[in-house]
């Protein structure tokens, strides 16, 4: 037999089939498959149960978000008339006067502290820098003795519930002083001069 025909019998002759699978390994084959989505449902359900038990916590701390805000609005109403009686006014007030005033300040106070144990807490940014994710710039205050963009007036505090702003400070930021240095480049500064 020659080369050619040997080739020419073998182009002829059917392919040689795969055998057939037994039934073991259609049994092996299919327990591996089940046993990988079981895996993959444990995974995910294990997922569903941490985002759920994440997703309750969020909103036992936010959920009171809406009436926080409300009451924002009191506490500020509470020290705008604070503010507005002078130490001398309070000096010479008539006992009853002084005991309304007294009043007023005791129940701002433990508003502001059940607002905190409600996971609500006021900032005052004097003195900062200014930030425009916690503060909002109301205007701005020429002053070369202070770095510029510095909060040198805090027109309203702001309040954070948890980590999430509630309502930023409303500030008077500074213009004209000297620039801020960023903490970074202080700090990698110091790192230089260590080093050196």
């Amino acid at each position: 037999m020659t080369e050619q025909t040997a080739r020419a019998d073998a182009e002829a002759a059917p392919p040689t089939e795969a055998p057939a699978p037994t039934p073991s390994t259609a049994l092996e084959r299919e327990h591996a498959e089940m046993k990988d989505r079981l895996l993959r449902t444990l995974a995910e359900m294990e997922n569903l149960r941490k985002r759920t038990e994440r997703e309750i916590a969020d909103s036992r701390l936010y959920s009171v978000s809406s009436f926080a805000r409300d009451m924002l609005n009191v506490a500020d109403n509470m020290r705008r008339a604070l503010d507005a009686v002078t130490p001398e006014l309070r000096a010479s007030a008539e006992p009853g006067v002084a005991a309304l005033v007294d009043g007023v300040d005791l129940t701002e106070r433990e508003l502001l502290k059940a607002l905190e144990k409600n996971g609500i807490r006021q900032f005052s940014p004097q003195g900062e820098k200014f930030d425009p994710n916690l503060h909002q710039a109301m205007f701005e205050v020429p002053d070369a003795t202070v770095p510029a963009g510095s909060v040198v007036q805090v027109v309203q505090p702001g309040y954070m519930i948890g980590e999430r702003m509630l309502r930023p400070a409303l500030v008077g930021v500074s213009k004209g002083g000297p620039k801020i240095a960023p903490a970074s480049s202080t700090n990698d500064n110091a790192k230089a001069k260590a080093a050196n």
